[in-house]
């Protein structure tokens, strides 16, 4: 699972809005809001791509829907998020747990303290 699908097509890094499908048996291009999950043979696209769209000769392009709408983070993607961090911030066997105390700075005024570091990512605890 991933956060936000990107559009297929080549160097576009644009979010996907729309799922393209190809029925080869009908000769028939499929587009159509953006599927629950990625599936094999289809293709996630993004504004742009989904409304230029355009059909090999003798195909047909159905459109399912005619706006496309940018779809919200779900509960899944949060999840998944906040794993990712819990994860990073686990210590991994056979490295010590570094704990510092550090005082407010300029940029940190609220007054939390580290309670410990994992790369680039820090651990705070209210004062």
């Amino acid at each position: 699972m991933s956060l936000s699908r990107r559009c297929s097509r080549t160097a576009c890094s644009k979010p996907a809005i729309a799922t393209l499908t190809y029925v080869y048996g009908d000769q028939t291009a499929v587009v159509g809001p953006l599927a629950t999950f990625a599936e094999p043979h289809t293709y996630d696209l993004c504004a742009t791509h989904a409304e230029g769209l355009t059909a090999p000769r003798g195909w047909e392009i159905v459109r399912l829907s005619g706006e496309y709408v940018e779809p919200e983070p779900s509960h899944d993607d949060l999840l998944a998020l906040a794993n990712a961090v819990r994860e990073a911030g686990r210590p991994r066997l056979g490295e010590p747990v570094a704990l510092t105390r550090t005082q407010p700075t300029d940029e940190d005024a609220s007054g939390a303290i580290e309670t410990g570091r994992r790369g680039h990512l820090r651990v705070l605890r209210d004062s």
